[in-house]
């Protein structure tokens, strides 16, 4: 798993891996696995699913040629609210995206290291 800096002020973490190197061949079926791991986990809640992909193709927006297919799963911890900072940084999502033989799974990174540990280890167990 790889950190970076998005527009040079968001850090995310990203997990490129070959389809073969993957128990899923789609992006719902990985959604899914996140899904459940949400519902599982007793501090998480779903919030939804975001089709990226068909939301910017149907307002005519600009897509990279390579990507197949783009969407995100919202959700929250809420492991604490000690004032309204944690509000604007919250819900977190998980983006999956369809490269065509590979998938890129990214977020942005959290504020809390227990929800930040959490989904890189959800993200790391979508590998073989």
């Amino acid at each position: 798993m790889q950190k970076k800096m998005f527009q040079d002020k968001y850090p995310i973490f990203e997990l490129k891996f070959a389809k073969a190197d993957s128990k899923f061949d789609s992006v719902p079926a990985i959604l899914d696995e996140l899904e459940a791991k949400i519902e599982a986990h007793p501090k998480a809640v779903n919030i939804a699913r975001f089709d990226h992909f068909s939301h910017t193709k149907n307002i005519d927006g600009e897509i990279n040629p390579a990507i197949v297919d783009a969407q995100n799963i919202v959700f929250c911890f809420g492991f604490q609210l000690p004032g309204a900072d944690p509000v604007a940084v919250r819900p977190r999502s998980i983006g999956v995206t369809d490269m065509g033989d590979s998938f890129v799974v990214n977020f942005m990174e959290a504020p809390n290291p227990v929800a930040q540990d959490t989904m890189q280890e959800w993200v790391k167990s979508l590998l073989k």
